[in-house]
């Protein structure tokens, strides 16, 4: 007589579940992007993300405080500065917020793993992640000012520099400036699979980067590609990135997976701003189980093949894992 296979053996109790799980989230794992303004004693919820902020540079190294305390290994910055101009000036100024925030922050949290963003679109008075030129997103003249930035920014204590801007050729440019410039050590977190998402809408309202014209089709990756986004990794890496990533990540599940599987470089995901305000929004309504939707849908990224996740849940994951 045939046994009858009986998986649930497996599953009996918490303790067996634990024992056998495939796939578990880490602290370790995690990186909680912040946007920095302008300012004094601001500390400004984003309407579109409810629990996030706004923070000035002294609120800011209080949440730094807590993300340490936390163990969460890194944060990830945004600058959203006052005054913008058509060339994005802020993004490469000595004294820009990011820079000044880098600066406060390595001095009070040496050990804290800064990552900084960079791109020009918050800093455009456009809005577009690079030049323009009669309508036109200009690819060259964009990348020798995002290099600068991200010179800028490592200078300033940035440990990683993460363009995510998609012009052609910029993680290539931005090797050779850090390596010109005597920083070598500095890594290279490149955005290489970025769609253009409508997942990013409610980032728009935080970093006041929303385009003033058209949209960002020409630079950033349509949603039905995928070998695209393959060829985009493997570009990257060639030009010298230390990790690459996919973004958005829960709609790109399968991309995380592939670049995992083919890649030797760790793969971030990036759990976006219209990820994380739609679980919101259902959770505040009691639609859902925030934690228990949470922690599954972070698991999926991992267990996709994610190294790292970058998600404004960073905070409430933290806790809820401990």
């Amino acid at each position: 007589m045939d046994l009858i296979k009986r998986p649930r053996r497996l599953r009996a109790g918490g303790n067996m579940r634990r024992l056998v799980r495939e796939t578990a989230l880490s602290v370790d794992d995690l990186i909680y992007p912040l946007f920095v303004v302008e300012g004094e004693g601001i500390k400004k919820e984003i309407p579109s993300m409810p629990g996030v902020y706004h923070l000035s540079i002294d609120n800011l190294l209080k949440e730094l405080d807590e993300v340490q305390s936390l163990g969460i290994p890194g944060v990830l910055l945004f600058g959203v500065p006052d005054v913008k101009d058509e060339a994005g000036t802020g993004a490469y100024s000595h004294d820009g917020i990011v820079q000044r925030a880098l600066r406060e922050a390595k001095r009070h949290f040496p050990e804290l793993l800064l990552v900084a963003d960079v791109c020009l679109c918050e800093y455009t008075s456009h809005g577009h992640c690079g030049m323009i030129h009669e309508g036109k997103i200009l690819n060259d003249a964009s990348v020798e000012l995002i290099a600068r930035a991200a010179v800028s920014y490592a200078e300033a204590g940035a440990d990683i520099v993460a363009p995510s801007d998609m012009m052609d050729g910029r993680v290539g440019a931005i090797r050779k400036a850090l390596d010109r410039n005597g920083m070598e050590d500095k890594a290279i977190m490149a955005y290489s699979a970025k769609y253009a998402s409508a997942f990013y809408g409610p980032f728009r309202d935080a970093a006041h980067s929303a385009p003033a014209f058209g949209d960002r089709k020409t630079y950033q990756m349509d949603c039905g590609n995928k070998k695209e986004a393959l060829r985009e990794v493997e570009l990257d890496i060639a030009e010298g990135a230390d990790i690459v990533m996919v973004k958005p990540a829960m709609a790109y599940l399968d991309i995380i997976n592939e670049a995992a599987g083919r890649f030797d470089v760790p793969v971030a995901a990036y759990n976006v701003s219209g990820e994380y305000s739609m679980i919101k929004a259902a959770a505040q309504n009691g639609w859902l189980d925030e934690k228990a939707v949470v922690l599954e849908s972070m698991t999926a990224i991992k267990r996709a093949g994610a190294k790292i996740i970058i998600t404004y849940f960073a905070k409430d994951l933290a806790r809820w894992i401990e």
